[in-house]
């Protein structure tokens, strides 16, 4: 099997990985699952795709994370794990699709707008 090259993003996270065949050896930025990725919720996000369609310890991934904040870095990841996984085996794809793994997570920070102190709060109005 070849790598396979794919993107997720969420928010301002973007997880670019190779997947190819291995015993499950995820490495981001060069560190471990573990160490990158301490909390077993966010743990639990990036193995999902994995577990729904029963490939845990099949592939070996090696990810870029860049931007955003741990919870966007692991769900961009999750993202990129299902649509690579699409990529190897159609079959999985109603799977994940049923789950909300291949739908790309649209919610943004609003932009904070002039005159105000943040994108919607206004400053207080003082009427002397």
């Amino acid at each position: 099997m070849e790598i396979i090259n794919t993107i997720g993003r969420r928010k301002t996270a973007i997880a670019r990985i190779y997947l190819s065949d291995g015993n499950g050896e995820v490495r981001i930025n060069g560190r471990t699952l573990e160490d990158y990725f301490p909390s077993p919720t966010l743990q639990y996000i990036v193995n999902q795709p994995f577990q729904l369609t029963e490939n845990a310890g099949k592939y070996d991934i090696k990810a870029n994370l860049d931007g955003g904040g741990i919870t966007g870095q692991a769900e961009a990841l999750r993202l990129a794990i299902s649509r690579a996984l699409c990529k190897i085996d159609e079959t999985y794809r109603p799977t994940l699709k049923a789950q909300g793994l291949l739908r790309r997570d649209p919610r943004m920070v609003e932009r904070k707008k002039p005159g105000q102190p943040g994108a919607r709060k206004k400053f207080q109005f003082s009427k002397r």
